[in-house]
């Protein structure tokens, strides 16, 4: 019998057609949603021409619309948008590509009205926007859309992109905007660029960093919004048309002995087969004793080195490195280079080395991001002196990693939460205290040994001492 009721296609077939229509009336009724689907539904019995009509009713009603979108009305929305885009993507440009490419301009032009209506930071919504632009490519080649055209739909669409919407929509038209068309785009940007332009006046400009007597402002390194628009066009116009010396050409040249910068440069002249003049670039950033560089110039470097056939410099660079910032994947790349068996004894060498790191807590997350357990367990038994329960983002990571095989190093994790939370008075923070010391009771008995750290009947004692003032910590222990 429960088979035969179970919600599945076969069970509701048996109902017939005339009180399945019943039912679906029924349960649309108070369903936007609901009806608009069976909408579109009912259209596609009368072909693609009627889908698309009901789709562009529906597109202009999203534009005409001007409630305020808050975090409540973000999924509705999200799946309103996503019911439209898949409509115009997978049934209207299979049969009309031509309708279908007018559909999804109209679609990307709903971004910023709805953004400028929204309250809601979620990245959902402009997720679909994003797909929008990958859908259009698709859509324009398969309309086999006038390169001239789609270039000056592109333009315009960039030139208006107020929330980052059309972020990947040069990248994604490329195929279908091929060399003409690419050529095309190129110099409407270029034109764009030399319009004339009023700076922006002393108190409306931004101050980003400061010289050794003046302050640097934002449009004296990056431009005004215009020219960052304009130059990160012509950057995905050369990546797109593989020109690496045009790419560089977009960079100001203070920029370009910025470490990312270099680091993107170098890569793109690495892949040109030019690893020499990659080099020259990561060398005119200013690397004087500074640990501190990013990830992204570091591996830049690595791979540079590589591609010159330096590998033993490869390697020592990676080894320096990874002392410097215990970041696993130069250990891990490190490692992956050695003899068998070299790589034991280098991966003791670095535990080691972790272990007496400065940074208790970037060694911890380095042992945590291994994974090796058992040195996260002995390094928080070692300097659990040294642990900041504020850090809630880290500790938990750990106990959760630790609590089955190390219950002690898990508590001694629990406690620094614990003290943290009492010892500065943050209340708000009672609650996931008072359920750290229920988890470092659940832990007690699978200690054998406590060793020079108190017994959890001790530490509560003490807690007690210390804080038993502290009511509305202790109302939430149980």
């Amino acid at each position: 019998m429960a088979a035969k009721t179970t919600l599945n296609a076969k069970n509701l077939e048996s109902l017939g057609a005339q009180r399945l229509a019943e039912l679906l009336i029924e349960v649309s009724m108070g369903s936007a949603a609901h009806k608009r689907r069976l909408r579109m539904e009912l259209a596609g019995n009368h072909g693609s021409d009627e889908v698309a009509r009901e789709v562009r009713k529906r597109l202009a009603s999203i534009a005409r619309a001007r409630t305020v979108i808050n975090w409540r009305k973000v999924k509705a929305l999200k799946n309103d948008l996503e019911t439209q885009r898949k409509t115009i993507a997978e049934t209207v440009a299979a049969d009309d590509p031509q309708e279908a490419f007018e559909l999804i301009w109209q679609f990307l032009a709903l971004a910023n009205p709805i953004f400028e209506r929204s309250s809601d930071s979620s990245s959902s919504v402009i997720q679909s926007f994003h797909q929008a632009c990958e859908d259009a490519a698709a859509i324009a080649a398969s309309a086999k859309i006038d390169s001239n055209v789609l270039a000056e739909k592109v333009f315009k669409a960039v030139q208006d992109d107020g929330y980052g919407q059309y972020e990947s929509l040069i990248a994604a038209m490329a195929p279908a905007l091929g060399k003409d068309g690419l050529d095309c785009l190129k110099t409407l940007f270029v034109q764009w660029s030399k319009e004339p332009k009023d700076k922006p006046a002393r108190d409306e400009r931004k101050v980003i960093g400061w010289g050794s007597a003046s302050p640097l402002y934002e449009d004296e390194i990056f431009g005004t919004h215009r020219d960052l628009t304009v130059r990160i066009a012509l950057q995905e116009i050369a990546d797109a048309q593989g020109d690496v010396d045009a790419y560089i050409a977009q960079h100001p040249e203070k920029t370009r002995r910025m470490p990312i910068t270099a680091a993107d440069i170098a890569n793109r002249l690495v892949s040109a087969g030019r690893a020499k003049e990659a080099l020259e670039v990561l060398n005119e950033v200013d690397a004087t004793g500074r640990a501190d560089m990013p990830f992204e110039w570091q591996l830049a470097r690595v791979e540079t080195l590589e591609a010159l056939g330096q590998q033993e410099e490869a390697q020592t660079y990676r080894w320096t490195c990874f002392e410097q910032s215990l970041h696993d994947q130069h250990l891990r790349a490190f490692l992956k280079r050695l003899p068998d068996f070299d790589d034991l004894e280098a991966e003791e060498k670095a535990f080691a080395h972790a272990q007496a790191f400065p940074d208790v807590h970037q060694a911890l997350t380095f042992f945590l991001n291994w994974p090796a357990p058992a040195e996260a367990a002995k390094l928080v038994m070692r300097r659990k002196a040294e642990l900041d329960g504020n850090l809630y983002e880290l500790m938990p990571l750990a106990v959760e990693a630790l609590a089955e095989k190390h219950p002690l190093a898990a508590t001694i994790a629990l406690r620094s939460m614990i003290d943290f939370a009492l010892d500065s008075g943050r209340s708000s923070r009672y609650k996931h205290a008072a359920r750290h010391l229920a988890d470092c009771a659940s832990l007690a008995p699978h200690i054998d040994d406590f060793g020079n750290t108190r017994s959890h009947d001790i530490y509560v004692a003490k807690l007690k001492r210390r804080h038993g003032n502290k009511h509305g910590f202790w109302s939430l222990v149980t």
